[in-house]
């Protein structure tokens, strides 16, 4: 799929239907975020695979959101900072959260192009994921995302708002891009 047609495509889906997907798929998709920017070469992420019923239930609780548990499968993002902490101070929690963003955008960008669905759950109470999971108190959960196929054709996405609502020039706030200066008007 041409990589434009692909981000466009990507979108958030809460319904599933009951064909199962192969397992495989996704572990493909967890590859793809090993492909990320690092600090230090120091990759953060971890990733939980969970296809019990019971504990996407579970999950879902944890959430608050029930279409969780139609879901076939659910990953969950983890991270552990303390190594970039150790490395950079407290700049290392902001490095660790901006490695999981782009290594959750890959993965998402991945699932799209497999041809399956999921939908970036960031709204969870972490200790109930962390005890059903037996996550580490020390180990961040940075998102849950159901994997399943869409119940439902899929929807042409619009772009969610105007690029020049969000562009500015040399600084904040300049929507007026400065002709360059080359050395026949200097």
């Amino acid at each position: 799929m041409d990589f434009d047609k692909l981000i466009r495509s990507r979108t958030s889906v809460r319904k599933f239907n009951s064909k199962k997907p192969d397992w495989r798929d996704i572990i493909e998709c967890i590859d793809a975020a090993r492909y990320i920017p690092t600090a230090g070469k120091n990759y953060t992420l971890k990733f939980i695979l969970v296809d019990d019923s019971e504990a996407i239930n579970k999950i879902a609780d944890a959430c608050q959101q029930d279409f969780i548990s139609s879901a076939k499968y659910v990953v969950v993002v983890c991270s552990n900072f303390s190594r970039l902490k150790n490395a950079y101070g407290e700049n290392g929690e902001a490095y660790s959260r901006q490695e999981a963003g782009a290594g959750i955008q890959n993965f998402l960008l991945k699932i799209e192009q497999v041809g399956l669905s999921t939908c970036w759950v960031g709204y969870f109470v972490e200790d109930l994921i962390k005890g059903k999971l037996k996550i580490p108190k020390d180990v961040n959960v940075e998102a849950i995302l159901p994997i399943g196929f869409e119940y439902e054709k899929k929807r042409t996405r619009k772009a969610p708002i105007d690029l020049d609502r969000i562009l500015y020039f040399n600084s904040y706030g300049n929507t007026k891009m400065q002709k360059p200066k080359n050395s026949i008007d200097a």
